[in-house]
């Protein structure tokens, strides 16, 4: 299988399908380092080359104190590609790790997207990209069915609150068996955050669920995603998307007496 093609036919897939990038973006990469901000760049960088509308490619780095190795060979391998890399050191998320080294990922998230902003701001951009993969979509989609009673995923596409940026994840359809098979084969330099390497989370829970009914199912992943964008509202539970006269029955005030348990039985 040719790995690059294989990619780039996916992200175009989803760039295509959502439009999330049009004429004259200038686009934003958020580089992690790791395995699939790479895949992310790398297939941006080679769209740019071959798609029908114009746009710019730059990239940047936040440093939060989590980089288990130096960091410089990001730059090395930006500047064989030709890519402006902004390398942006969060002073406020070094104090928050210095002072309450016990703070959660959600914490840490909020820290990082004001950075986020703030360093797209400076960069001209007006489209801000994101390495989340396939994997991530459909562990967003059970985590919040399972532990936040909601159905819901990850939005391949959205806004910032003043709709100034637009935010895309053209990693919808790429799952990271290809990122870290691509990552490996163009031997890029990843340093991942020290948070990936934590065990005992929700998160590593449903990656361990996806790897063994995987084994009997390859292509549960493939099969979510298109449950994510063929849904079927009046076979859920919310009245909301119910018609209008089966809504007014189902009401709280016109709401049928409970069956007793005798009844159940018979």
């Amino acid at each position: 299988m040719d790995l690059q093609k294989s990619i780039l036919r996916k992200v175009g897939e989803a760039v295509t399908r959502f439009k999330m990038i049009r004429e004259e973006d200038r686009v934003a990469v958020g580089f992690s380092g790791g395995k699939d901000s790479f895949t992310l760049l790398e297939a941006l960088l080679a769209l740019k080359k071959r798609a029908p509308v114009r746009f710019e490619v730059c990239a940047f780095t936040i440093e939060q104190g989590k980089f288990i190795q130096p960091v410089e060979p990001f730059g090395e391998w930006m500047r064989e590609r030709g890519v402006e890399w902004t390398y942006h050191v969060d002073n406020p998320s070094l104090r928050l790790i210095a002072e309450r080294p016990g703070h959660g990922c959600d914490e840490c998230s909020r820290f990082r997207r004001r950075a986020v902003y703030q360093i797209a701001r400076r960069l001209g951009a007006n489209v801000i990209a994101f390495g989340h993969t396939a994997d991530d979509f459909c562990e967003a989609f059970l985590r919040n069915a399972m532990f936040t009673g909601r159905i819901s995923a990850l939005p391949p596409v959205t806004w910032s609150r003043e709709r100034d940026f637009r935010l895309i994840r053209p990693l919808l359809y790429v799952t990271e068996d290809l990122t870290r098979a691509y990552a490996e084969a163009a031997a890029a330099p990843v340093i991942p955050c020290g948070c990936s390497l934590k065990t005992g989370t929700v998160r590593r829970s449903l990656r361990d669920f996806f790897a063994e009914i995987e084994r009997d199912h390859p292509h549960l992943k493939s099969t979510l995603l298109r449950a994510m964008g063929n849904l079927n509202p009046s076979r859920l539970l919310d009245l909301r998307y119910f018609g209008p006269d089966t809504a007014d029955d189902l009401s709280p005030e016109s709401a049928l007496p409970v069956l007793d348990e005798g009844f159940i039985e018979s």
